[in-house]
């Protein structure tokens, strides 16, 4: 399970100025601002955009200027494979240290949609006890072992939301690294990957 919201795309417009200035050919800009506030590229700064991205990260440096911000939530075991992304991501993460207690655990916290029936049944059982010792907690916050069971037995199926703030250089590195994963919640993000403004010309125009 995998869910993306609020999704802002920023900074176009002198992204595509920068990647004009190596030939000082800013006289073809003919990008312009719609009547909702956005940045539509023109037929010459999409054609330079597109050839500059093919061409290499040595050419497509203006990538790194396109800036993307977004909520996630997404299982433990994604993050995971998501921070390898290290280089050009910024991200703020609900808590489970300071939050875990704060309200009732239930199956819509953990990602379980490819459980069987055995396995949901376990999770169940998990659940419990996790709910059990969240309710020690809370009735005496000195409690410090029911805080501990809880931390160490948080299985990696559990859901933590975070907000992102990256770059189409950075999401052009995920799509072709992570599209053909075994991991469904790579498909996912991939598909809105190709969502975004331009994402067919700048980010996913290797084929």
């Amino acid at each position: 399970m995998i869910q993306i919201e609020r999704t802002s795309v920023m900074n176009l417009e002198n992204a595509i100025r920068g990647a004009r200035n190596p030939m000082n050919s800013w006289a073809r800009i003919d990008s312009a601002y719609d009547a909702d506030g956005n940045y539509i590229l023109g037929p010459n700064d999409l054609d330079l955009a597109a050839r500059l991205s093919r061409a290499g990260s040595d050419h497509r440096k203006y990538l790194r200027m396109v800036f993307v911000s977004m909520d996630v939530t997404a299982p433990l075991y994604w993050w995971k494979e998501f921070d390898t992304y290290k280089i050009g991501t910024v991200a703020n993460s609900c808590s489970t240290m300071h939050k875990i207690h704060a309200k009732p655990f239930g199956r819509d916290d953990f990602s379980h949609d490819r459980m069987d029936a055995p396995a949901l049944a376990a999770l169940d059982a998990l659940i419990a006890f996790l709910e059990s010792e969240r309710q020690k907690f809370v009735a005496d916050k000195t409690d410090k072992q029911a805080w501990h069971n809880m931390i160490q037995l948080l299985p990696s199926s559990f859901n933590q939301m975070r907000t992102v703030t990256l770059n189409y250089e950075v999401l052009c590195n995920i799509y072709y690294a992570r599209r053909a994963h075994k991991l469904a919640e790579w498909h996912t993000f991939c598909a809105w990957i190709e969502s975004l403004p331009y994402a067919k010309e700048l980010i996913c125009n290797r084929d």
